[in-house]
Parts: structure tokens; C-alpha cells; sequence
């Protein structure tokens, strides 16, 4: 016998692909109903149908991250409709990738709109809801990148977002705390998603350290990258009362990849 836990109403932002799309399925298998966000409403309707088939419940959410007017009326409808119980704040881009002084101000800005000021909103809009709700939980996807790793030719804006993540996640798990709001962040390494379609690489060899890392650099999976319903899993249990004491912290996800860096 099993022990039954009433579904939850779960916001994924970024939920049409990659380390998204797997947690959606991944809460889609507990009867969950998923708020899928996203600015690409074809990719959202695919999922929504994987959800469906795997007996959760998926309504579709189309909006941009970061813009406030869009966030706020998307999380608003979705926790309006009969509450809001879990968000995971996973929405981002690599954006471009250059020396700093190559990186252009509308690119840099870019990558700080979509990774933070979206996660901002998503957390803003969103906890207004989570407050009525017992026992809620944000789960923020962050990366090795910023915060043990900092190799990633170019990537300054990425990893500054990244790292920014990670000081929310801190400061918001003691200013939440007495809301019974309990905040957290997955942190992966080298994940088999579609992120590097959103990458841009510009003249990275000029800043490129000559560093030689070890053959099968992800030490747990001899080399191979992980897969993203192994974030999801992460995801899943820091959303669940099973981490009902576990507020403020990191977990990196990353076959011990980041600790050979």
C-alpha cells in the first residue's frame, strides 16, 4: 500500500524542452497538475499532451519571463484557477558567449532579462499564492556554472546570472522562511538539453585557458553527459515533503564533473 498525497498544482517556467519538459513529466507521473510556461506555445502543446498520457494535468501558459505584465497575468491565471502549490524556476538561455570586451551592452542585458529578471518575476508574482498554500516550495535551476566552475570561455553574463541565482535562493530561504515557503536550487553540470541552440560563441578562443581536463571528466558516468530527467528527479524530491527540512540549499547535479574544475 502506498501513501496516498493529494495532487499538487506545479508552475514550470522553460517547460517546453529539455530539463523543463523532463520535470513536467516526472510531476505529471504523481497526478499533478502542471502549469507549462513558456514563449513557444507549439512546444508547450507537445508536452502538454505528454502530460496528459502520463495522467497529470497540463495547462498551457505562454508567456516571456521577463516581462512583468505577461508573468504577472500567466501566474496569476494559473493560481487563481484552484491554487499554486510548487514553481520551478528553470526558464534560461546561454546567451552569448564573448570576451567582455566583445560582449555588447543588448547582450549582456539579453541573458540578464531572460535569467534573472525572469527569475525574479516568477518568484514575485508567484509568492503572493504560495503563501496560501501549506508547505510550499521554489525550486531554482541554476548551474555549476558561476559557482563551482568558472572555465566556460566567455560565458561572464551567463555566469553572473547563475551565481545571482544562488544568492536569491540563500537570502529568500531565511526571508521566507516564516511563510513556510521553503526555497532551493539544482545546480547541474553537462546535461543532454537543446541550450546550446540558444548559444552564441564569438571569438571565445582569445580568452580560452589552455586547461587539460582528465579523459571522462564527468567521473560518475565515465565522460557522458547526464540526462535531464536526473535533474528532474533532484526537482521532485526538493518540491516533496520528503525535503520538508531542507531550505536555502544547493544540489549539484553533475556526476562530481564541477569538482575536477
Amino acid at each position: 500500500m502506498t501513501d496516498y498525497r493529494p495532487s499538487r498544482r506545479i508552475l514550470i517556467t522553460g517547460a517546453g524542452s529539455g530539463i523543463g519538459r523532463a520535470t513536467a513529466m516526472a510531476f505529471a507521473r504523481q497526478g499533478d497538475t502542471i502549469g507549462l510556461l513558456s514563449h513557444t506555445e507549439d512546444e508547450l502543446r507537445k508536452v502538454a499532451e505528454e502530460v496528459e498520457q502520463l495522467g497529470g494535468t497540463a495547462e498551457l501558459l505562454v508567456a516571456d519571463v521577463s516581462d512583468a505584465g505577461a508573468m504577472s497575468s500567466a501566474i496569476k491565471e494559473f493560481a487563481e484557477r484552484d491554487g499554486l502549490h510548487v514553481v520551478v524556476v528553470n526558464a534560461g538561455i546561454n546567451g552569448v558567449w564573448a570576451p567582455i570586451s566583445e560582449l555588447q551592452p543588448d547582450e549582456w542585458d539579453k541573458t540578464m532579462a531572460v535569467n534573472l529578471r525572469g527569475s525574479y518575476l516568477t518568484i514575485h508574482f508567484a509568492v503572493p499564492y504560495l503563501k496560501q498554500s501549506s508547505k510550499s516550495a521554489i525550486v531554482v535551476v541554476s548551474s555549476i556554472n558561476g559557482n563551482r566552475t568558472f572555465t566556460s570561455a566567455g560565458a561572464s553574463a551567463y555566469a553572473a546570472t547563475k551565481a545571482a541565482q544562488v544568492a536569491m535562493v540563500k537570502q529568500l530561504a531565511v526571508e521566507l522562511a516564516g511563510d513556510q515557503i521553503r526555497i532551493n536550487a539544482v545546480c547541474p553540470g553537462a546535461i543532454e538539453t537543446s541550450i546550446e541552440n540558444n548559444t552564441v560563441r564569438r571569438d571565445t578562443e582569445s580568452v580560452e585557458v589552455p586547461v587539460e581536463f582528465p579523459e571522462g571528466d564527468i567521473p560518475l558516468t565515465g565522460g557522458k553527459s547526464g540526462k535531464a530527467s536526473d535533474v528532474a528527479s533532484v526537482i521532485t524530491f526538493l518540491a516533496s515533503d520528503a525535503s520538508r527540512h531542507v531550505t536555502g540549499s544547493l544540489v549539484y547535479v553533475d556526476g562530481a564533473q564541477s569538482l575536477l574544475r
